[in-house]
């Protein structure tokens, strides 16, 4: 008589279907970006740190931001585009839910010397209209928490 011996995990989860569950979990997660802070910033916007004063450097729909140092690196930010997403702010009620937004960096927020930001030493400092189509401008957080991705 020949005794089946294995672990209980083996037993129950043959090593394929355990392997599969295993990779699953590990892309499993509740956050698909990086955390940090933003800030807004108001007109003029020209000229910028990456474009000079070249207009056509702006979307269309003028959602664009400033680089803080923690994603500038060393001017390589310009051009980059990142989706944002307001989580919290200090002012109860600040972020429009789910709202996703994309931006792209023209600018570098340690050279916003004629329009500085609402709040200094943030991730990204986003303009007015990018900045409000994420938090509620009523409310008037100068800062706000976000996550992002490129």
């Amino acid at each position: 008589m020949s005794r089946l011996s294995c672990s209980l995990i083996q037993c129950l989860l043959p090593p394929p279907l355990l392997f599969n569950l295993l990779m699953m979990s590990s892309l499993l997660q509740t956050s698909q970006g990086d955390v940090g802070t933003a800030a807004k910033y108001s007109p003029p916007y020209l000229p910028t740190a990456c474009y000079n004063d070249s207009a056509s450097q702006f979307p269309s729909n003028n959602m664009f931001a400033a680089a803080g140092d923690g994603i500038w690196d060393n001017g390589a930010a310009c051009g980059r585009q990142y989706l944002v997403r307001c989580i919290s702010a200090a002012v109860a009620d600040s972020c429009i839910a789910d709202q996703v937004i994309q931006v792209k960096i023209v600018d570098y927020a340690l050279a916003l010397i004629n329009n500085p930001p609402s709040a200094s030493g943030t991730t990204i400092v986003l303009s007015e209209t990018a900045f409000g189509a994420i938090a509620k401008n009523s409310a008037a957080p100068t800062s706000i928490n976000l996550e992002f991705q490129q």
